[in-house]
C-alpha cells in the first residue's frame, strides 16, 4: 500500500467512500434550539458537525478567560445523536478586545491603515502578540478536546489567503525572510535587478515591502513583488504549521489536521505547508456567471471543482470539499435560483474526483448580519430543508447505498490507465505571468484549466502535480506556460520523454529563471534542445484581430499569444501561421526524444480547438483510445464506480456497455444530472 493510500485509509476508510458534514454555529442561535437543530442534522443523514470556526469571542470573552461550557453541551448533543465533530481553530475572527487593547495585532493595507474590527481574516499572522493569543486559545481547545473520541479532526483558521500585510510586524518579518534567503545585500541587489532606476540597497534595513498602492503599477520591481508573494505564502504556511504543532502537543493521533483553502487561491500556496495531514477546499461554483449554455447560470462554473479537486491532493494525497454552498450566495454578480439537482451534482463531482469528505456551509440560513442572503440547507424558519438541503439528503442516501456496492481491491481499467495524464502547475508561475501579462487577453488562472478540460473530454484521469512529483506513472505530461525554470527541472522533463513519455509544452515556458530574469541567451533557451526548435519571436494581436493557423487542411484562429518557431531539421512541423506578415512560420512542433515525444504548442487560442486537436493527435498517435465528451460532461472512475455529471444546458446520452449496472441516475444525463455505474 502506498503512502497516499495510508493517509487516506487512516482517517477515511475506503469502504466509507465519502464522509458528509455540515457547518453549525450554535453561537448564532438560542440555546433552547440547539438540541432540535442537532437532532435534525442527524436525521437528515449527516455524519459530522463542523464547530467553533468563528466563535473566539464566545470561547475567550476576555483575555485569558476561557469559557467552553456552551461548546461542551453542543458536543454532548452531537454524541447523543451519533454525530462526530470537526473542530476548528478560531484564528480568522479575532474578538473585539484584541483590536481595542492590542492594535498592533491587525494588518495594515497598502495605505498603511490598520484593519478594523468587524470582519474576518484581519489578524497579522506574523505579529508576536497575535501569535501569542492564537497559541493560547488553540492550546486550551486542544487540551479540552484533543482526546475526545467524538472529535475526528481539526480545521485550522478559515480560507487562509496570504493576505498582503504592510504593518511594522510584517515589514520586520519580510526583511528577516530576505536575510534568510539571500544572506548578503549584494545577492539581493543582483536578484532584484536593483541597478535599474537606482533601486540599490546598502543594507537590509533600507528595504520596505514593495507597494503598488503608493508606487504605482508601472514603477514596482517585479522581482521584489515576486519575493513579497513568496514571503506572504511562506508566512501563511508557517502560521498554519505553527497551529498544527500546538495542536499535536495535546491531540490524539487519530484526529487529523487540515484547512480549507479557497478553490481559486491566488495568494496562499497549499504546497508550502509541512505539518497538515491533507488540504481541503472551499468550492462556490455559483455566483451568476454565464457558464455553459442557456441554463449555465443556474448550474454553476464547472471549472471550480474540476481544478480544486485535483490540485489540493498535492498535500497528503487526499482531499475533499470542506465548504460548498447549498444554494444562492450573497456576493455574486447576481444570485439565481439553482436548477433542481445542481447541489447534488456538485457533491457528486467532488466525490467522483476522489473527495474523502463533503461538508456544506451552512446548516441554518442566518436571519441577520452580513450573510443573510447566503443560503443554508435549512431555510430561515429554522426547520424546513431548502432545495439544496433536499439535494444533500438525496446525495447522502445514495452514498449510503453505494457503500453496500463497494468492493475492495478494484483497480483502474487499463483503457483508462493508458490515458493517465499529469499537468505540472505551480502558483509562482501564475504570479510572475499575472504580473506581466503583456496582453489583457491572457487568462492567467484559467490557462492550465483549459488543458485540464481537454484531457477530461478525452476521458483521461488527470492529476495536477508539482514539478517535484514522479512523472513515470503518467503516459502524458502537460506543462502549460511554465515561465520560470532551472536546469534541474528541464533535465527531469527530458528524462521523462526519453523513457517513453509524451510531453506537451506550451508557449511562455522557460522564458525566465527562478528570479524572473530573462536568460542572457536566445528566448526560452533552456528548452530549445528539448523541443527541437528555437523561439524566434513572440506576437500578440488586438482583441478584434484574428490570426490564422493551418494544421493539415484545417484552419484555426488565435489572437492572444504566439511564439514563432524555427525547428531543427529533425523536428516535425505540425502547424504553421497562415496570415500576418510572417505567414508560413511554424506554430507547433513535435520532436522525438529517446523513446518518447515532446510537442510544443506555440499559441494560446480562445476556443481551444487547436490545442484540443493537437492533444488528440498525440494521444491517438500513442495508440490510446479516447472519448469525445462535450463541454460540461465530466466522467471519472473511483473505487470501482464510474461517475458522470452534466454541467451543460443539454441532455447527453452516455455510451456505456450493455452489461453495465446503473446504480444512480439514468443513461441520458439531463442538465445537473448524475450517473453512477459499475462494469
Amino acid at each position: 500500500m502506498n503512502a497516499t493510500a495510508q493517509v487516506g485509509n487512516r482517517f477515511f476508510p475506503e469502504k466509507d467512500l465519502a464522509t458528509t458534514g455540515i457547518y453549525y454555529y450554535p453561537e448564532h442561535w438560542n440555546e433552547n434550539q440547539w438540541e432540535r437543530d442537532i437532532k435534525k442534522i442527524a436525521s437528515m443523514g449527516y455524519e459530522f458537525v463542523h464547530l467553533a470556526e468563528f466563535a473566539w469571542f464566545k470561547m475567550e470573552p476576555e483575555p485569558g478567560k476561557f469559557e467552553f461550557t456552551w461548546l461542551d453541551k453542543v458536543i454532548s448533543l452531537c454524541t447523543k445523536y451519533n454525530l462526530k465533530v470537526l473542530m476548528c481553530t478560531p484564528s480568522a475572527t479575532t474578538p473585539a478586545w484584541m483590536r481595542t487593547n492590542y492594535t498592533e495585532t491587525f494588518v495594515m493595507d497598502g495605505h498603511y491603515i490598520r484593519g478594523e474590527h468587524g470582519t474576518r481574516g484581519l489578524g497579522s499572522i506574523v505579529n508576536p502578540t497575535y501569535r501569542g493569543f492564537v497559541e493560547k486559545i488553540v492550546t486550551e481547545m486542544a487540551r479540552r478536546y484533543g482526546q475526545n473520541r467524538n472529535v475526528i479532526g481539526w480545521q485550522l483558521d478559515n480560507e487562509p489567503d496570504a493576505k498582503p500585510d504592510y504593518s511594522p510586524s510584517s515589514q520586520d518579518a519580510f526583511r528577516q525572510w530576505l536575510k534568510n534567503k539571500y544572506k548578503t545585500i549584494a545577492a539581493l541587489n543582483e536578484a532584484w535587478g536593483a541597478a535599474f532606476w537606482s533601486q540599490w540597497y546598502n543594507d537590509f534595513d533600507q528595504i520596505i515591502i514593495p507597494n503598488t498602492t503608493l508606487v504605482g503599477w508601472w514603477g514596482n520591481n517585479p522581482h521584489a513583488l515576486l519575493d513579497f508573494k513568496r514571503y506572504a505564502a511562506d508566512a501563511q504556511a508557517e502560521f498554519l504549521d505553527f497551529q498544527a504543532t500546538v495542536l499535536r502537543s495535546s491531540i490524539s493521533k487519530d484526529q487529523f489536521v487540515t484547512t480549507n483553502y479557497t478553490a481559486v487561491s491566488t495568494g496562499a500556496d497549499s504546497r508550502r505547508t509541512k505539518k497538515l495531514d491533507f488540504a481541503t477546499y472551499t468550492a462556490y461554483p455559483n455566483g451568476g456567471s454565464d457558464n455553459i449554455g442557456d441554463l449555465g447560470f443556474r448550474l454553476g462554473n464547472s471549472s471550480v471543482i474540476l481544478f480544486a479537486a485535483e490540485y489540493y491532493k498535492s498535500v497528503g494525497g487526499v482531499s475533499g470539499v470542506m465548504e460548498i454552498q447549498p444554494g444562492p450566495v450573497n456576493w455574486g454578480t447576481y444570485n439565481p435560483l439553482l436548477l433542481l439537482g445542481t447541489v447534488r451534482m456538485w457533491l457528486y463531482h467532488t466525490f467522483a474526483a476522489g473527495g474523502k469528505l463533503a461538508c456544506s456551509y451552512r446548516f441554518r440560513q442566518i436571519n441577520y448580519s452580513a450573510e443573510q442572503y447566503h443560503a443554508g440547507v435549512i431555510k430561515t424558519d429554522g426547520t424546513t430543508p431548502s432545495q439544496g438541503g433536499e439535494d444533500y439528503m438525496q446525495f447522502m442516501k445514495e452514498i449510503a447505498a453505494l457503500r453496500k456496492q463497494y468492493k475492495p481491491g478494484v483497480t483502474m481499467p487499463e483503457r483508462l490507465n493508458a490515458r493517465s495524464t499529469a499537468i505540472i502547475w505551480n502558483l509562482e508561475n501564475y504570479w510572475t505571468i499575472d504580473r506581466q501579462k503583456q496582453t489583457s487577453q491572457w487568462n492567467t488562472w484559467n490557462y492550465p484549466i483549459k488543458f485540464l478540460e481537454i484531457a477530461k473530454s478525452f476521458g483521461a484521469p488527470v492529476d495536477l502535480i508539482p514539478e517535484t512529483a514522479d512523472l513515470s506513472k503518467y503516459k502524458f505530461v502537460i506543462i502549460p506556460a511554465y515561465e520560470m525554470v532551472d536546469s534541474g527541472v528541464v533535465k527531469k522533463w527530458r528524462e521523462y520523454a526519453a523513457n517513453g513519455g509524451h510531453l506537451i509544452i506550451t508557449c511562455r515556458t522557460a522564458t525566465k529563471d527562478r528570479m524572473g530574469h530573462f536568460w542572457e541567451a536566445e528566448w526560452a533557451a533552456p528548452i530549445s534542445g528539448l523541443i527541437g526548435a528555437q523561439v524566434k519571436a513572440t506576437d500578440m494581436l488586438p482583441g478584434n484581430a484574428k490570426g490564422d493557423i493551418l494544421m493539415g487542411s484545417t484552419h484555426y484562429s488565435w489572437n492572444n499569444w504566439a511564439d514563432l518557431l524555427m525547428p531543427d531539421k529533425n523536428t516535425e512541423t505540425l502547424a504553421v501561421f497562415d496570415n500576418q506578415f510572417y505567414k508560413g512560420e511554424v506554430a507547433v512542433t513535435k520532436h522525438k526524444v529517446g523513446k518518447g515525444t515532446v510537442t510544443y504548442i506555440g499559441v494560446d487560442t480562445d476556443d481551444a480547438k487547436l490545442e484540443a486537436d493537437i492533444l488528440k493527435k498525440i494521444y491517438t498517435g500513442a495508440g490510446v483510445t479516447i472519448e469525445n465528451y462535450p463541454p460540461g460532461i465530466y466522467v471519472y472512475w473511483r473505487d470501482g464506480f464510474y461517475v458522470a455529471v452534466n454541467y451543460s444546458s443539454d441532455s447527453y446520452a452516455m455510451n456505456i456497455s450493455e452489461t453495465a449496472r446503473i446504480l444512480v441516475g439514468e443513461k441520458v444525463l439531463k442538465p445537473a444530472g448524475v450517473l453512477v455505474w459499475s462494469e
